[in-house]
Parts: C-alpha cells; structure tokens; sequence
C-alpha cells in the first residue's frame, strides 16, 4: 500500500473516530423517580455543588453519616433516551447531545488532511463542554456524573514512589494502604482479561502498540478500567447491543462503562437523603446568618435561565471540576462574596501534561477494523523521559494502519484564574507555548518507535500539517490547592463550613488519568471532616 493511500486511510479514521480518546465515557441510565429539585427559600444540611467524582463521594459519604444531601449539578441528568432509542448520542454521529451549548461541534480530532470535519449542531445542554481560555481548550463532562461520562474510564493509581510529587502534603501510607483500595472498590475497577485481551479482534490496535513500545525498549503496562469486561466480551459475541465496541465513549456510552450513576451516585440515592437537581447551575455563595445564602439558576435545555433561587446551607462542598470551582471561588472573592478566601484561589492549575498525536503504520501492521473505544494499556517513560502515553484507539469501522496516543506529562507550568471585571468573566493565563515541554516528553516516546519502525507522524488530525493535538485537555487539575488555598483536607481558609471535594485540590498534574486520585483524595477528606466537624446523629 502507498504512503499515501496510508494517509488517506488514516484521515477517514480520524473523519470516523473523532471522539474516540481515553480521556474526558459513560453509561446506561434508567429513569427512575426522582425527588423535587431544590426550592426557593429553601433550607439544606449539605449542598454539593457537583456531581463529579469529589460530588458524589461526598454525597455518598454524608448521606451514610445521617446527612441530608442536596446536589446541584449544572448539566442534565441523562436518563431518557433519545429519539434513537439511546441515551447517549453515537461517536461517529454527533448530534444536539453530544456538546454543551455549541452550536458547532469542537471535535478533538478536527481535520482530516487539513480540512476541517466539525458540523452544525442544535444549541442544547449537551453532555460535552469544550471551555476555550485563551491558550487552551478544557474539555468536561456536563451531567450527572460529571467527567465520568464522557471519559475512557482509564482507572491509574499513580506508582507509590510518585506520589510525593502529586500530593505532597498527603500521607501516602494511609493513601495507598485506604484510600485508593476504597475508591478502585467504589468505581468498580478491574483488570481486563488478558489471555481474553490477546486474541480479540478489538484490541488488535493494542497489541500493534505494545509490539512498537517494547521493540524501541519501552515499558508496555496494562491499566485497569472501569469497563464491564464479561460485557464487552458479550459484545464481541455479538449477544448484547454493541457500546465500547461501536465507539461510544466521548459523548456517552449507553450499556457497558460504569459510569458514577451506576456506582456512587447510585449508593447515595439508595440511602434516601440525596436530592440531585440537574441544570442548576449556582452563581452565588455568601454567608447568612446562619450557614450560607446559595443563588442558584434554574436552566432549560437551550441554556435559558427559567429560575433564580434562594437557599440557604449549614455547609457547602464545592465539587464543580476543577475549572467550575475554580471560577466560581475566583469570582466570589474578587466581586466581595467571599472576601476572605486567601490569595492561594485560583492559582496552580495545569494540564495534566496532555497532548495527543498520531503515526502512521506500515501496511504489516493493521490495527484492525474493530476497536474497542475502552483503552486498556500505556508506554510508560516516566522516569526516563516524562511521559505516561495511553494506546489509544480509533474505532472507524475500517482499517487505518494507524496507531493513535494520549500522553501524560510532567509539564512543569502552572496557570492562574483571574476576575476580568470589566469583562465580567474569570479568566485564565494559560499559554499555548507552556505545551512544549509536553510535546519534548512525548517525544522521547515515539521519535524513537518511529525511528525503530521507519514509521512517521500523521499530521492531518489536528490542522494542515500539524503533529501535536497541543491545544487541549481532557484532565484539569488545580485552581484551589490543598493545603494552599484549603487546610490539608479541602477546608477553606478564611471560613468554617465551606469545603473543596475535586480536582482543583491536586496542583496540575497526577503523572496518570487523574480520576482515581481524585475519588481517593475525597474519601480521605470527607472522612476527616465527617469526624471532625459533623456530629452523628444519635
């Protein structure tokens, strides 16, 4: 085959499996009855603002100590099936689901030779939200659930010894002896089948990218997954509706992902004292007389305010990613909210060191046509060159000869949100140029496999002649440190009551797919103030 019908094969894929990344996946929802959204006047015990990873351990962990819960989550719930008869919309086919408040799609894999593949879609509440700052786009998850709908459900525990560059004020002992095992145990994590993992077609594009990693002398690792694994080999069975095997991941995955509604979230309902409100999105925190007045709207699907509301909390828990959490406090502070919140908000966010790019295989080595949109294994070069790089995949329906990777890297920068008041809006500093030390780690990877397999980079995925997807994350961390802007268990400095439960605790960077530490660093925190600053009832 020709160098350049490789090409073209390689630009269909990216045409058909845009959204086909480990990165920001999710699951089958069933309606059930849900309780009245939160009410104007309204008084709660605990709101969580948040239905993420931090949110619903909160949430779950409240509600067994005998605490009402109220958790407002400013995207949708995704609980009735569409016009389709899926929840979630398909990879291949994105519609009015798939992005939040667009009116045209912002595909991470945008181009095919150049051309741009992005199309017009209906403004709607849609499960993706592509934020652009002024030198990066944040990709997150919109819904109950947060970013585990719309994630590859890579499941990381960092490597011990790596730990005290993630979390140094963190105790790893009590971390890795409690807290991860208890959230691998939440999630639902577990190892992919291996002698399953070596013969199936789906991850033919996996065994092509271990053969290349460990031919150039790199260590190829197999990470567990949220994933039901006995589905997807049901799947490939062809005895059960097709879901990590026809793509779905980024925009929602209908059957097989164990997504936070089916774990956590689904715990915490089951005890009765959670309330979740779905497109309602807070705007205000200040303190009342007693507890804390919340503003909240009340959204329509095109993103209308129908509502404004008034409640009162004892303790707010902001779990809002760490982009909306750190927005929101950034505001608060700056326009006198909460004027004593200290000059740590805002400040130490990062990428998670991600940038994306693509290589161009020899015809020998077919990736095949069937790919499971569920990755299942890595090239670690930390130690040696600073980067972590997920086989990615990208399930087209045709063969591509290409092999597709997501890379984690130690990224030193660090940026800072900032009210723009004459704007009217939070900001961030953000520098498109900070990405080049990710681009070199990533590099130390796969300039030697291409120089090993006389292979090259495609550079028809991200704009004319581009190698590097360097303008985009799926993993924000930062924007409110522990132990900077929060005491070392997520409580905020210059008022009682108030907490951080998610990502912008972890200053930028977790060395792998953040999620894990993220649910651990929760149930460690919410641990401690369950004990120390909640009396159980009784």
């Amino acid at each position: 085959m020709s160098p350049s019908r490789r090409l073209l094969l390689a630009g269909t894929g990216a045409l058909l499996g845009t959204a086909a990344l480990g990165g920001p996946g999710s699951p089958t929802v069933h309606a059930a009855p849900r309780r009245p959204a939160l009410t104007n006047g309204e008084h709660v015990a605990a709101l969580v603002i948040g239905t993420g990873y931090g949110g619903s351990v909160t949430a779950l962990r409240l509600a067994r100590a005998g605490v009402d819960v109220h958790l407002v989550e400013m995207g949708m719930a995704w609980d009735t099936p569409g016009p389709d008869g899926n929840v979630f919309a398909n990879t291949t086919r994105p519609d009015h689901r798939s992005f939040w408040l667009r009116t045209r799609t912002k595909q991470p894999l945008s181009n095919f030779l150049g051309f741009p593949l992005d199309k017009d879609v209906p403004r709607h509440t849609g499960i993706l939200d592509a934020e652009e700052f002024g030198g990066i786009t944040v990709y997150q998850g919109r819904g109950v659930g947060g970013g585990s709908l719309v994630n590859g459900g890579m499941a990381v525990t960092p490597r011990r010894e790596r730990f005290g560059a993630v979390l140094p004020s963190v105790n790893a002992d009590e971390m890795y002896g409690t807290y991860y095992p208890r959230a691998n145990a939440g999630l639902g994590v577990t190892e992919v089948d291996t002698r399953w993992w070596e013969s199936a077609s789906c991850y033919q594009y996996a065994r092509v990218g271990r053969k290349h990693a460990e031919r150039s002398g790199f260590p190829f690792v197999f990470v567990p997954n949220v994933y039901d694994w006995e589905y997807m080999k049901q799947e490939l069975a062809g005895l059960v509706p097709k879901s990590a095997l026809a793509g779905e991941v980024l925009y929602g995955n209908n059957h097989g992902k164990k997504s936070l509604q089916k774990t956590y979230l689904a715990q915490a309902k089951a005890t009765g004292r959670v309330t979740v409100s779905p497109l309602h999105r807070v705007t205000s925190v200040a303190p009342a007389a007693s507890g804390y007045t919340v503003v909240v709207e009340q959204l329509d699907t095109a993103g209308a305010v129908t509502a404004t509301k008034s409640v009162t909390a004892d303790r707010v828990f902001f779990a809002a990613g760490s982009v909306g959490t750190s927005k929101l406090l950034t505001r608060l502070k700056a326009t006198g909210a909460l004027p004593r919140l200290n000059d740590e908000i805002g400040r130490g966010w990062g990428d998670n060191g991600n940038v994306m790019c693509g290589r161009a295989n020899h015809m020998w080595d077919a990736t095949g046509k069937l790919q499971s949109a569920m990755p299942t294994a890595g090239i670690d070069n930390w130690d040696a060159g600073g980067a972590f790089a997920e086989v990615a995949p990208l399930p087209t329906g045709i063969e591509t000869y290409a092999s597709f990777y997501l890379s984690i890297t130690k990224n030193p920068h660090r940026a800072r949100f900032t009210w723009n008041a004459s704007a009217g809006r939070v900001e961030l500093d953000w520098q498109t140029a900070w990405k080049q030390p990710s681009v070199d780690a990533a590099k130390t990877i796969f300039d030697k496999i291409n120089q090993k397999e006389g292979t090259i980079y495609r550079t028809d995925l991200f704009g004319a002649y581009k190698i590097w997807g360097d303008h985009l994350t799926y993993h924000p961390l930062g924007g409110a440190v522990l132990d900077r802007a929060t005491d070392n268990y997520g409580r905020l400095h210059g008022y009682t009551g108030l907490y951080v439960m998610d990502g912008s605790l972890i200053p930028g960077n977790t060395s792998v797919n953040p999620f894990v530490t993220i649910t651990a660093l929760a149930e460690r925190n919410i641990e401690r103030i369950i004990a120390d600053d909640l009396r159980r009832p009784g």
